[in-house]
């Protein structure tokens, strides 16, 4: 299957990206659900994630350091706040500094739907505090997107 075309919101700070390809709603959803997977798969192009600590359940927590090709460290963190499987995931999404102080708090909400045999992805990144924040997003989370479409795709 062919991914859908990327499409923001230009009336607010939110990122809104579609994607269907061939794997089922069930595997899609586990990917995210699992540290074994997430290594696998997250960050953009290049990044390794070489911490992930993941409590997949409403109210769990999870931490990650995604690290750029040239060795810098970019750490995230959230909480999970409704995990509805193989459906829909929303979790905070919290960046930090390099000392560990938060950049922005904002809320992913992941929904999958089983489409033509595949699955149809949506994530919509809302909370930014300005367009121009949230544009710097957009590259991330398509490379990241790309990752986990070749990733359950194999």
């Amino acid at each position: 299957m062919n991914n859908v075309a990327a499409a923001h919101d230009t009336k607010s700070a939110t990122l809104v990206l579609d994607r269907t390809f061939d794997a089922s709603r069930d595997l899609v959803f586990e990917v995210w659900a699992h540290p074994k997977h997430i290594v696998n798969w997250w960050g953009p192009d290049d990044f390794t994630l070489p911490f992930c600590e993941m409590d997949f359940r409403v109210g769990g927590r999870y931490r990650f350091c995604m690290r750029s090709p040239e060795g810098e460290d970019h750490w995230v963190t959230g909480e999970y706040k409704n995990i509805n499987e193989p459906v829909s995931l929303i979790f905070t999404w919290i960046r930090e500094d390099t000392s560990g102080n938060p950049l922005c708090d904002t809320l992913v909400n992941i929904s999958l739907e089983e489409h033509n045999g595949g699955t149809r992805l949506t994530l919509e990144h809302t909370g930014f505090d300005s367009v121009p924040y949230r544009d710097e997003h957009v590259g991330g989370w398509n490379e990241c997107l790309d990752r986990l479409i070749a990733y359950v795709t194999v």
